[in-house]
């Protein structure tokens, strides 16, 4: 090879890595690009100052509730409500927060819920030049990006759909061309709709027909075929991506809990799943034929079991209950606990655990098994009034940003290199 053609190839190779070492993401829906909790994002903070990283806006008086923020490109989209009649869901400019448009969904479900925490729960999901969101009350609505309504369905009165006495909580899931949701009750305990024009692809019975619970259906893929794993209100299920056949259902993860929250934890064929009474653990699902039977590997008290979830690093889970803890997923061996910013939602960036506690605190913690090591704390400046309720939304990194919201209010922070 000549110099020339040597020193092309060199500066190639500098170009891509720094493009992979400043790598921006998006965070299109629940969770995440993989609705996993995880950001491929690169360059950001290892630390912040002591005062947190550089606020760039702050947006008020966007509607209560406990949804998490979406962001693709330069646009956020939030669900939120005023009063109990009009839940909508908006989309903001990143550049400084500015309202572009608002879309009414539908109104408020389950108002008289006890404890009373009523409001918009859900995370819009973007797909391409769509937008698909959930209210509270079970309207399906597909929007294009001007927030013009496609299609819209009502997962109580099409479907039969029964919630759980706080409403529909759940973010929907895109997979190929079919938009998936959980309606709950006997007729079609999860469907999945085409995700252009809401017809029906199939209606998934789930025996006994129970409520649907309040976390969001992912995907995992068991002996060469793709399914869905959900939580209801008595058991963790899987069905059948292609048919929507019920294949599995374990009970044991979720016994003596009244709210089933967390998402499920994927990673092969194993399925971490958790609630807040009935402690966590990992099943195995082994496939044999047509069929798939769960087999328990462990189940623990003390392990995550916090609402706002838990993320897989390599070969460990983080997650918190009453602080953080990391444990080996595998076994369930716990290597460290610490208080921190007590049980807060969490995802992960660049070897980086974000955390957004139940108290409005943000924490910045390295993701490692050695121990607990807090890199910036600091509480958003002018946080909302919540009443009875806890800081509950999950935390978003987006094109070098964080985006937390609260009661109302979304701020956003630099958190840039």
């Amino acid at each position: 090879m000549t110099t020339k053609g040597f020193l092309g190839l060199a500066l190639a190779f500098l170009f891509v890595s720094q493009l992979i070492k400043n790598r921006a993401d998006n965070w299109p829906q629940w969770r995440g690009p993989h609705r996993d909790g995880i950001s491929e994002e690169r360059g950001l903070l290892k630390e912040w100052p002591k005062e947190g990283p550089k606020q760039l806006w702050a947006a008020k008086n966007l509607g209560s509730g406990y949804s998490t923020p979406s962001v693709v490109g330069s646009t956020l989209y939030l669900l939120g409500n005023e009063g109990m009649e009009n839940e909508s869901i908006k989309a903001f400019s990143t550049d400084k927060g500015e309202t572009l448009w608002s879309t009414r969904l539908g109104k408020v479900g389950n108002p008289k819920q006890n404890p009373p925490y009523p409001g918009a729960r859900s995370t819009a999901t973007v797909d391409g030049e769509l937008i698909y969101a959930l209210g509270s009350d079970g309207d399906l609505v597909c929007l294009d990006k001007s927030g013009k309504v496609r299609w819209q369905k009502n997962l109580r009165s099409e479907f039969g759909g029964q919630p759980g006495k706080w409403a529909y909580s759940e973010s929907p899931l895109i997979d190929a061309n079919s938009v998936v949701v959980t309606p709950g009750g006997a007729e079609a305990t999860i469907v999945a709709l085409n995700k252009k024009t809401g017809e029906v692809i199939w209606k998934s019975a789930i025996p006994g027909g129970e409520e649907a619970a309040y976390s969001s259906i992912v995907t995992a893929e068991v002996g060469g075929k793709k399914q869905f794993v959900q939580v209801l209100q008595k058991g963790v299920v899987g069905v059948d991506a292609k048919s929507g056949a019920f294949l599995w259902r374990y009970d044991r993860l979720v016994q003596g809990s009244p709210a089933n929250i967390p998402t499920p934890v994927v990673s092969g064929n194993y399925v971490y799943a958790s609630t807040g009474r009935g402690g966590g653990g990992l099943i195995k699902l082994n496939a044999d034929g047509g069929k798939v039977e769960p087999e328990p590997v462990y189940h623990e008290m003390k392990v995550p079991t916090a609402i706002g979830g838990a993320v897989k690093i390599g070969d460990y889970l983080y997650g918190t209950s009453q602080g953080l803890l990391c444990l080996e997923f595998m076994s369930g061996k716990q290597k460290w606990e610490d208080r921190g910013v007590g049980a807060a939602s969490i995802c992960y960036a660049d070897g980086r655990l974000y955390l957004h506690g139940e108290n409005g605190e943000v924490a910045l913690v390295e993701a490692t098994p050695e121990g607990y090591r807090e890199k910036g704390r600091f509480t958003p400046a002018d946080a909302p009034s919540r009443g009875s309720s806890k800081a509950w939304a999950y935390p978003a990194v987006a094109n070098g940003r964080l985006y937390i919201f609260d009661t109302g209010t979304v701020y956003c922070y630099d958190i840039k290199q």
